[in-house]
Parts: C-alpha cells; structure tokens; sequence
C-alpha cells in the first residue's frame, strides 16, 4: 500500500505545473503590496507537495479542499481564504477557470470573480466548470496586476 501511494504521489507531483505567467504575476502582484491566496478544490497529493511547489512561497495563505473538508462553492471557503488574507471578501478580486462553480461561490461572497479564460481554456475539463460564465473574465495571469490596479477587464 505504502509503494502505491508513494507512485501516486509522484504521478500526482508530474501535474502541478505553472502556468507561465503565474510566477511573474504573482510577483508583481505582491511587490505593490498585495496579498496572494490559494484556494483550491484538491487530493490530499497537493497538500502533501504546497511546501515544496515555487508557488507556495508567491502566496500568502492557501485554502485547500482536503484539509479544509469541503469544496468549491461552499461559502466557508471563500470566507476562509479571506481571514487568512486579512481582508473582507468583499476587498477579494477572484480569479478562476470557473471549475466547481467557483466563480458564482466567490460572486455570492462578496468577492469580484473574474474567469481566466486563457488560450488553454477549452483544452482543460474542469468539475463543473462555468462555461456559460456571464462575468468578466481575463485572457492572462499577466492581466491581473492591472486588474488590481484599477484597469478594466474585459467584459
């Protein structure tokens, strides 16, 4: 059993890979002084690997589904990732693909939601996506930095 979680483990590693502005965002992001979150419906595989990932150390608090003991839209998620931001969800700009009604979880919270619908959006088969998504939405991580400061997204 051991052996087989440990192949799994490592198979599970093999897919948590950045997107390539994630890191230049994610910096700029925080050099203007914002706070970064993580919340994401995950396997315990994630958990176990945050530490080691190079996005762990660009964020500032992460939510993760497994240890929290619930899933995207639950309310208390989106409440979690902001208290240990330091903010009220309402201050939250939330970027997402739209993957487990995310986006409508965040909008009923308070959160700005804004679907990032990259050039690989239609290649990736997210749980209940929100295809139909009516809401802004960003075509790249790199559109963030002038999100948060106050440029308009596309609509």
């Amino acid at each position: 059993m051991a052996a087989a979680c440990a192949v799994r483990l490592e198979a599970q590693r093999e897919l948590f890979t950045l997107r390539e502005d994630a890191a230049p965002a994610l910096t700029a992001l925080r050099a203007t002084g914002l706070r970064v979150g993580v919340l994401s419906d995950c396997t315990v595989e994630l958990a176990e690997s945050w530490p080691s990932l190079p996005l762990s150390g660009l964020v500032d608090a992460a939510v993760l589904s497994c240890e929290a003991g619930r899933r995207k839209p639950d309310p208390e998620l989106f409440r979690l990732i902001a208290q240990r931001l330091g903010v009220a969800p309402q201050e939250c700009l939330y970027i997402g693909d739209g993957g487990g009604r995310e986006l409508t979880g965040a909008s009923a919270c308070g959160m700005r939601a804004f679907m990032l619908r990259a050039e690989d959006w239609w290649d990736d088969d997210a749980h209940s996506r929100e295809d139909d998504w009516p809401g802004p939405y960003l075509s790249s991580l790199r559109e963030v930095l002038d999100l948060a400061l106050g440029v308009p997204a596309a609509e």
